[in-house]
């Protein structure tokens, strides 16, 4: 029995297991614990295609296990965040009840993105639109940003069914959009070809350590903002 070949699988189940974690808290308006949880399930899923990668045992199954797995961590959890969003806008406002349900809009991007994601040749060294545990970092950001932020402006904005509305159909839109993004994943080990990661991962630290959890949604901008530069100068 090759046991290596199930280590990439186990990893990606784990990575589920951390998703449905998240839901509960989720469920429970525990949206700091949600977030560690849907890191935790991104952190696995990083690195089941590297030890597959690694151990050579890359097969169909892992890839729709993959897909399923990020289903949940990175699709369920944060539609039911922008659900929870709206509905305690709708709470505050009195508006009406059924737009909360709206957030799932986030899921349904996610999930064409997803089965997309499969089927796309194109996408095997970068992305075409924001991979969704990107996305899904974004998402959960934001309640975080609400409750630990001092800024009654960023309160106001973040409060805003219309402001939730714009987010969740800009998400959606952006999961899908034909916009080549750089991948993350080091798949050769020497410093030229992964010099923009290198850069990027740095950055990304230094606005961590400054802003903390207001840094998470300015990160996902910037890796979009930073994908289109390096497109134009790849052009050239």
């Amino acid at each position: 029995m090759n046991i290596k070949k199930h280590i990439p699988n186990l990893i990606t189940l784990i990575n589920l297991f951390c998703g449905c974690i998240a839901v509960v808290y989720v469920s429970e308006a525990n949206y700091l614990m949600a977030f560690y949880m849907v890191c935790l399930g991104i952190f696995f899923d990083f690195f089941d295609g590297f030890f597959a990668r690694l151990f050579k045992v890359s097969s169909p199954l892992g890839l729709q296990l993959d897909s399923l797995a990020d289903m949940v961590t990175s699709g369920v959890v944060p539609g039911y965040v922008m659900f929870s969003l709206y509905a305690n806008s709708a709470h505050e406002l009195g508006t009406n009840p059924f737009i909360p349900f709206l957030g799932f809009i986030v899921t349904l991007g996610s999930c064409y993105r997803l089965a997309n994601f499969n089927i796309d040749t194109r996408q095997t060294d970068s992305f075409i639109g924001l991979p969704t545990p990107a996305n899904a970092l974004f998402i959960l950001s934001l309640p975080l940003v609400i409750e630990f932020s001092d800024s009654l402006m960023m309160l106001e904005i973040l409060t805003n069914q219309w402001v939730l509305l714009l987010i969740t159909l800009v998400s959606a839109y952006i999961l899908n959009a034909e916009i080549p993004l750089f991948s993350l994943k080091i798949k050769k080990f020497n410093l030229k070809d992964n010099v923009l990661q290198i850069v990027f991962l740095v950055i990304c630290l230094l606005l961590v350590v400054l802003l903390q959890y207001m840094a998470i949604p300015l990160i996902i901008i910037f890796y979009v903002v930073l994908s289109v530069v390096n497109n134009m100068f790849l052009k050239k």
